[in-house]
């Protein structure tokens, strides 16, 4: 497998959607509504979900050009519910940047957000071959399972009991739902038989549960300076991650009252942080957490076999081990 051959693939095509988002909202007026959302697409980022529809599409024996105005409408769908996101937790900061609400103000953000979803749509309907229908429905799927994991989200902040597969429920919605979205759009650009589309939608789903898993795993185990933000937020925070309902499950007598204290106070003080990591480590949860990104990774390439080229394996092969290997 040439590793450097598909890390300059992805490069390349990443610079491509980048360019492409970029001319989305160029020269739309109002410039009150278009100046904020542009504002959230310059913060960059992986560019993951464009590269799945893309990558898709390859597999299933499509071409790039095919592909990019759906892969456009997918990364505009993620950074609106980034922003909508980020008004919801009221996040001061998204990848090193103010928020777009904390750079301009609330009812501003919520329009642009807006924005960027109607602008989606706008890039979907640009494509008018007969698989329209299937990306349609696919695209907005999607949309209805991310609003709902979101949801169930913020219900989690107010429970005091949420098992283990309810949070894997809620992350297949919320994450993984648009990781199959976007290879299940690819798979239908290129007009793939039932098996493909069926294989590539089980590849994204699965890959973004481990993706998922691994940010969990990121925030309390990844090299302060690499990751970008402060280490053990989701502790400070008091989100019921993976590792903290890990450690809640397999924990008893003073260590349990600790993580139930957690749950008590909605978070932890920052100065706490290395107390609770070293109470995951003692518990094991860092090494359950890599199991299980391992053991979806491993459930996402089972499905490649469907594939036709070994190229197009290989190339998801390389893409999952950068993604469980990433250190932010």
């Amino acid at each position: 497998m040439d590793k450097s051959k598909f890390s300059a693939l992805y490069e390349r095509e990443r610079m491509k959607v980048e360019e492409r988002l970029s001319d989305a909202l160029k020269n739309r007026e109002p410039f009150s509504l278009y100046k904020p959302a542009a504002y959230i697409l310059k913060s960059g980022g992986k560019r993951l979900r464009p590269l799945l529809v893309l990558f898709s599409a390859k597999a299933a024996g499509g071409k790039f050009s095919k592909a990019y105005n759906s892969a456009v409408a997918v990364e505009l769908l993620h950074n609106f519910t980034l922003v909508h996101d980020d008004i919801m937790d009221n996040a001061d900061m998204r990848r090193g940047r103010l928020t777009v609400h904390k750079k301009y103000d609330l009812r501003t953000a919520i329009l642009a957000g807006d924005s960027l979803l109607s602008v989606a749509y706008e890039y979907l309907l640009k494509d008018s071959g007969d698989h329209l229908k299937q990306v349609m429905v696919s695209f907005t799927h999607g949309l209805v399972e991310v609003c709902e994991g979101q949801s169930m989200d913020k219900d989690f902040e107010l429970l005091n009991d949420v098992s283990i597969d309810e949070y894997l429920l809620m992350i297949e919605k919320k994450t993984a739902a648009m990781a199959e979205m976007c290879c299940t759009i690819g798979a239908n650009i290129a007009r793939a038989s039932n098996q493909e589309i069926k294989a590539l939608a089980g590849f994204g789903k699965n890959i973004g549960i481990a993706f998922q898993i691994q940010d969990d795993l990121l925030d309390i185990s990844a090299n302060e300076s690499e990751f970008g933000k402060f280490v053990g937020g989701d502790l400070v925070e008091g989100k019921k991650t993976y590792l903290f309902l890990k450690a809640l499950e397999k924990s008893s007598g003073k260590d349990k009252k600790e993580f139930l204290r957690v749950i008590e106070h909605k978070g932890i003080k920052q100065d706490e942080i290395p107390k609770f990591k070293a109470l995951y480590c003692k518990l094991g949860v860092l090494e359950d957490a890599r199991k299980e990104i391992i053991r979806y990774s491993n459930k996402a390439l089972s499905k490649l076999k469907y594939l036709k080229k070994q190229e197009d394996r290989d190339l998801f092969i390389w893409l999952t081990d950068s993604l469980i290997k990433r250190n932010r």
